[in-house]
Parts: structure tokens; C-alpha cells; sequence
């Protein structure tokens, strides 16, 4: 990445109060901002001085998507390098297909909030890390709200789901722990459906995206005139979801002071808003997500142990997907299921070559990478089966390491070989082959039995000899 007093960002927005706060927002992050209000004006800046220095531009889909996807094909064909960020305020998918086989590089649905933007467009400038075909995508496509949606039969992702069933049974706070990506949000959102405040509110809070000053505010709600600003009462996140369940993701970005008031509000049960001489007494359920071990926090005297204990009286960790790369191809599957219902694409197959391909890399950004990386194979794709010619930057990034990954790959998620070349233990590929239908056949054991050609009272023998926990 360019030094960060050099980076230059080109807004093209025609609303002033808008082109103010990115401009004020990109410069907390060490950006300069060029505004250009139109499409004209924008075209001509990338030929001036600073124009060559830019290093991403941020278009805001002002006008119908043709126009706007135009706009963007004209900037790549003058500046094929420059990364593009699309803000709009459709959450059609096909937009956002006909935008990226335009050229944009990412997407985010307005209104958006501060973080999440600078952190796209970080994601979107980073040269050190893996290139844009790599890249996870701002926005998600939306999952299915159920346990079934979970796809994986790796040993720790079974247990997590398991451990996740049971306590969405009950109404204890729940910690989900996990590096980014690994499924935390969906995760928490199958919990609150399954559990008996399904119809209760539901809220989710991104400790990040909100501004220090004001999460008190969005937590607590406050009185009018509270604050200088304050001209109206708001009501806090709490008292909106009383019966129900709050999210509170990323909780390790919590900072001390609030860490504090949050540890007596549960402690209590009491809310008391900002500027309020009384509080309000909620029944509130907690599932709070964090990238990092609020453990290792507590130990280093970064997190307190008071809120910890009140916060994780269930935890749960999520795998990262190098730990189970034997899920790899059930999740492509599914995902190019999920793409294929998209508006703009369709269904596509894959072979077994590029399912070695994507065995091959270790994810830093886990499941929600793999799935923004076929999205964006599907968008440009025009056959009907993706290949590893698919991919081909992840093809230049794994070189030589992709040849072996392909030998020990068989394409459905069982690896036949140890790294060495000789065949695995034939009770190692049983265990993975009936964990493989387990979650195929989403737990239900008469049909994976049938599907294995065995009885139940065998399978469940087997289940005990290999030590496979079954629980989902």
C-alpha cells in the first residue's frame, strides 16, 4: 500500500452533506478526497496530476444502474488497476452482479456505517495481502435463518453447532468466538430462531461500527437534552429488544468505560438511559460475538472479568475453515446453489480440479471468503462449470502447492493420502466418509444409514468405535 500521508480517494457524489462526511471520514483513516459531482467531471480528473495518484474511487449510484455500471466500465478502461467501490441503496443482487462485471470491485448497500466503509475501502487498496479475486465482499447474500444451513462435518464445527442447538434452548447469555468469517452472525441468527424468543425482537448492535460517543445512546437510549444535540428521547437497543435477544458483535472492541456500564446493566437487569433520573427493568437475552478470545483479554487486563462471566455463561467456538478443509467442497456446493438463485446468474457445476484448487489455500477470511470468491468466478463465468481457470490468481498465488493438494484430493472433501504420498488408515476415511453423510443428510441417521448401505444399530456402533459425535 501506497504511505498512507500519499493515499488519494476519488468520491463521485452529487449530494454535498454526503461528499463532507466521507471526505471527513477517510481523512480520520490518512485519506485525501478529490470530489467529483458528476460523471464528466470525474472522467476528466483521472487525466490531471492528481488523478494519476489516486489509489481507489467511490462512486455513489446516483443515477439507474445502466448508467451507473457505464460510468464504471468508462473509469477501468482509463484506469484498469483502480479499485471501485459502489454505494448504493438497492439491495438487488442483480445490481450488484451487472456492477461487478462492470468492473467495480465491491459493493455496500447505503446507509452504511463509517467503519464498515473504511474498512472496505482498506480491503479494497491492500496489495500486501491477497489480491481482489480474494477479497471477501462488503455485503452478504442472506442465509437461511436454521441449523440446517450450517453445512460442515468437521469434528470442532459439529461440536459448535451441538454446543449452539442446546443453548438456543434455553435463555442464558451466549458467547460465539471465532476469527472473522467463520460464521458467527449466522450462527447467532439461527440461535435466536430456534430458541423460544424466535418471535420476541431481535437486534443486532456492531460494537465497531458504532461511534464511541454515542453507544451509550444506542444501548441505553437517552433523555432530551441529555447531551448537547440530544432534542428528543431515543430509545435504547435494550429496552427495544425486552423479551427479546440483542447481538452485540464484536464485543472485544468494547472499550473500558462501557465495558463497566454494561457489566452493571446485567448484573441488574436495570437500564437506565443517559440524562434519566430512573431506570427501566428488561428482560433481555445476549448472544455477543468477538474475532478474539475475551479470555486472553481478561488475562491482560484488557476486558472486564465481571462483564466475561456475565456474558459467557455459554461459549462457543467456531473453526477456522484451514481446520476444516475437508467441508470445502460441500460448502462450494452449496454456495453455487445459493448464487445460482441469484437474479443476473445460474447454475454452475464444479470440477474436481478446482475443488483442489480451493482446498488448497488456508482462507484467512474463512467461509464468507470462499463464498465472495465464487460469487465473483460465477459473475464472469460463461460456461456452465467452473474450473480451475476460474481462479486464476489463486492459481498464480498456490503455484507448485496446488499439484500436490490435487493428489490427495478425491473432489468430495475426503483426502485419500497423507502429505507424504502413502494411503491414509482405511478407519480414517470411514470416520470422514459417514461425518461427510452425517452433515450431507443434515443428521438424520435413518437416511444416512440407508445412504450408507448399513443398519442404524451398525452406524451407531460405528459412531462409538471412531468416536464420531453425531450431535447437530
Amino acid at each position: 500500500m501506497t504511505d498512507s500521508e500519499n493515499r488519494l480517494v476519488m468520491l463521485i457524489d452529487d449530494e454535498p452533506a454526503q461528499s463532507r462526511l466521507i471526505t471527513a471520514l477517510a481523512a480520520r483513516d490518512g485519506w485525501r478526497t478529490l470530489v467529483a459531482s458528476d460523471s464528466e467531471t470525474a472522467i476528466a480528473m483521472l487525466g490531471t496530476r492528481e488523478g494519476m495518484q489516486l489509489s481507489a474511487i467511490i462512486l455513489d449510484q446516483w443515477v439507474p444502474g445502466d448508467a451507473a455500471c457505464s460510468l464504471i466500465e468508462e473509469l477501468k478502461a482509463r484506469r484498469p488497476a483502480l479499485p471501485i467501490l459502489m454505494l448504493t441503496t438497492s439491495a438487488s443482487p442483480l445490481l450488484a452482479v451487472e456492477a461487478m462485471r462492470a468492473g467495480a470491485t465491491d459493493y455496500l448497500i447505503k446507509p452504511v456505517a463509517p467503519d464498515r466503509l473504511m474498512e472496505a475501502l482498506r480491503a479494497a487498496t491492500e496489495r500486501e495481502g491477497a489480491k481482489a479475486e480474494l477479497q471477501p465482499l462488503t455485503e452478504k447474500m442472506q442465509a437461511s435463518l436454521d441449523f440446517d444451513a450450517m453445512i460442515g462435518t468437521a469434528p470442532k464445527f459439529r461440536t459448535a453447532l451441538a454446543q449452539a442447538a442446546k443453548a438456543a434452548r434455553g435463555h442464558s447469555n451466549t458467547l460465539i468466538e471465532g476469527e472473522s468469517g467463520t460464521g458467527k452472525e449466522m450462527l447467532m441468527r439461527a440461535m435466536h430462531a430456534a430458541s423460544p424468543r424466535s418471535k420476541a425482537p431481535f437486534r443486532i448492535i456492531n460494537i465497531g461500527g458504532v461511534p464511541t460517543t454515542s453507544l451509550d445512546s444506542v444501548l441505553f437510549g437517552h433523555e432530551p437534552n441529555a447531551f448537547p444535540g440530544a432534542f428528543d428521547r431515543q430509545i435504547g437497543a435494550f429496552q427495544q429488544c425486552d423479551g427479546g435477544t440483542l447481538v452485540l458483535d464484536e464485543i472485544d472492541r468494547l472499550k473500558h468505560d462501557m465495558q463497566e456500564q454494561l457489566a452493571e446493566m446485567l448484573s441488574t437487569g436495570i437500564v437506565r438511559p443517559v440524562g434519566a433520573s430512573h431506570g427501566f427493568r428488561v428482560n433481555v437475552r445476549v448472544l455477543s460475538a468477538g474475532n478474539f478470545p475475551l479470555a486472553d483479554l481478561v488475562a491482560s487486563d484488557h476486558f472486564s472479568p465481571k462483564l466475561y462471566e456475565l456474558l459467557a455463561q455459554t461459549t462457543i467456538s467456531l473453526p477456522p475453515l484451514r481446520e476444516r478443509t475437508g467441508d470445502i467442497a460441500a460448502l462450494t456446493r452449496h454456495f453455487l446453489a445459493r448464487i445460482g438463485e441469484q437474479p443476473g446468474l445460474r447454475h454452475l457445476s464444479i470440477t474436481d480440479s478446482a475443488l483442489s484448487l480451493l482446498a488448497a489455500y488456508d482462507w484467512p477470511g474463512n467461509v464468507r471468503q470462499l463464498q465472495a470468491v465464487l460469487f465473483r468466478a460465477a459473475v464472469f463465468c460463461d460456461k456452465q462449470t467452473l474450473t480451475a481457470e476460474s481462479f486464476p490468481q489463486l492459481s498464480e498465488l498456490l503455484g507448485d502447492a496446488r499439484g500436490e493438494v490435487a493428489q490427495n484430493y478425491d473432489g468430495v472433501g475426503v483426502m485419500l493420502y497423507t502429505n507424504d504420498g502413502n494411503l491414509r488408515p482405511l478407519e480414517e476415511i470411514e470416520a470422514d466418509v459417514i461425518r461427510l453423510a452425517i452433515g450431507h443428510y443434515r443428521g438424520r441417521m435413518t437416511e444416512v444409514a440407508r445412504r450408507l448401505g448399513i443398519g442404524r444399530s451398525t452406524l451407531y456402533r460405528k459412531l462409538s468405535d471412531l468416536g464420531i459425535d453425531n450431535a447437530a
